[in-house]
């Protein structure tokens, strides 16, 4: 009699698969856990890498693409959250110095002008006052005057100073407004696909 060998069905190597398959999911789900648990960048590289499984597995099956997408969106919301965040309490920082350069800036405009002035009103004394003014007291106001002059040179040097830290406080809070905008745009574009 001959025995004819019966191939094995396919329906055999199906659990097989089925066990393989699940124990990739369940690498794939501890691995993204472990990326969060560890506050690291989930991307289809780090679980790919993490959970030893080919990026083919993800796109293959449905369950694991889902979960490696949904974990990558809560990751770039909380991100996004954070960065703007971040950035609000910059911006802050950097209106406040802003508008405290310009207080700043008024209070030294005033410093100058009031020495100004009162250099103008001794100035107009000296001329008119000189001949009936005793030596000593031409050489005090001289000295006074000369006093005001170095006062306003300096209070023009500060606020020369001054006038340079508010424009780069206006170019900072400018280029932290496109940073906003540009974070704004990146939050709003959707996530790539890998």
């Amino acid at each position: 009699m001959n025995t004819v060998t019966v191939p094995e069905p396919r329906t055999a190597a199906a659990p097989a698969a089925r066990r393989t398959t699940e124990a990739a999911l369940e690498r794939l789900h501890q691995a993204i856990a472990r990326l969060r648990r560890e506050k690291a960048q989930v991307s289809v590289a780090a679980v790919v890498r993490r959970a030893d499984v080919s990026r083919t597995f993800l796109y293959d099956n449905v369950e694991a693409g889902a979960a490696v997408a949904a974990a990558m969106t809560q990751a770039g919301e909380h991100q996004s959250r954070t960065l703007a965040e971040q950035d609000d309490e910059r911006e802050a920082t950097w209106r406040e110095r802003a508008l405290n350069a310009e207080d700043a800036l008024e209070a030294a405009h005033t410093e100058i002008f009031t020495p100004r002035i009162r250099t103008g009103e001794l100035i107009g004394q000296i001329g008119d006052l000189q001949a009936d003014w005793p030596e000593e007291t031409v050489q005090r106001i001289a000295t006074e005057n000369t006093n005001l002059k170095q006062r306003v040179r300096q209070l023009t040097t500060d606020n020369r100073t001054l006038d340079e830290r508010l424009k780069a406080a206006g170019s900072n809070l400018r280029f932290q407004d496109r940073r906003v905008a540009d974070l704004e745009a990146r939050i709003a574009e959707p996530a790539p696909k890998s």
